[in-house]
C-alpha cells in the first residue's frame, strides 16, 4: 500500500483531476482545496501580495495504481512545466 500526495497550484486542480480520472476513474482520494505555503520558487499565501494558493490531494493505493497516478501527474507537469506540481510517494 502506498500513500501518494500531490501538491499543485489551485489553478491546475481541474487539469490534475481530469488526468487522474482518465487512468484511475474509481480512485478514492481526499482533497484539501486551499493550501498556503512557501516553496522553492514561490509563495502561495492567499493574500493581496501573494494571492495564489495550492491544493493537496492524497490517496492510499496499491503500487501499480500509484505508478499510474504518478504518470498522470507527470503528464500534467509536462504540459505546465513552470507551475510547480509535486508528487510524493510514501510507503
Amino acid at each position: 500500500m502506498k500513500r501518494v500526495e500531490i501538491i499543485a497550484s489551485e489553478s491546475l486542480q481541474s487539469e490534475v483531476l481530469e488526468a487522474i480520472a482518465k487512468v484511475l476513474p474509481k480512485l478514492e482520494y481526499s482533497l484539501i482545496p486551499s493550501v498556503q505555503g512557501v516553496g522553492r520558487r514561490s509563495r502561495k499565501e492567499g493574500t493581496n501580495i501573494w494571492p495564489e494558493e495550492n491544493f493537496v490531494l492524497f490517496s492510499y493505493l496499491e503500487a501499480d495504481d500509484a505508478a499510474l497516478l504518478r504518470d498522470a501527474v507527470e503528464s500534467v507537469k509536462a504540459r505546465f512545466p513552470d507551475e510547480g506540481i509535486s508528487c510524493f510517494e510514501l510507503g
